[in-house]
């Protein structure tokens, strides 16, 4: 992650996401909605995991069940943040049967496409 601001904009303010701690000299934020837990990690500050690459994100697909989903639309509309794909209503075929949800593909401030869904 490049700016921490930008992304606890994002995470929490349109996708409801909590900071449970922060430590902001290491540019680094701990978040969590329901089951879900997020680290934000800022490159270049703090410890280092190894060269980030010039474009993060790449084609990882977070798909993340939550509670609001007409919130997290409700709030990345108001923002005008661009939508990937949907609203939309898709089911899908599993190991036990077929399975229904609400979904949206968006991409975060650094290209990471989450998919937040709420079973129907």
């Amino acid at each position: 992650m490049r700016d921490l601001a930008q992304s606890l904009e994002f995470y929490v303010g349109l996708i409801g996401f909590s900071v449970a701690y922060r430590r902001p000299e290491e540019g680094f934020a701990f978040l969590e909605l329901g089951a879900a837990q997020l680290m934000l990690d800022t490159t270049g500050m703090g410890r280092s995991v190894g060269d980030a690459p010039q474009h993060l994100g790449g084609g990882i697909n977070f798909q993340l069940e939550v509670a609001d989903f007409d919130g997290i639309v409700a709030r990345l509309d108001a923002a005008g943040w661009p939508l990937v794909l949907g609203p939309e209503e898709r089911w899908y075929q599993t190991l036990d049967g077929e399975r229904g949800q609400r979904q949206l593909w968006v991409r975060d401030p650094d290209g990471y496409l989450l998919r937040p869904f709420q079973p129907i």
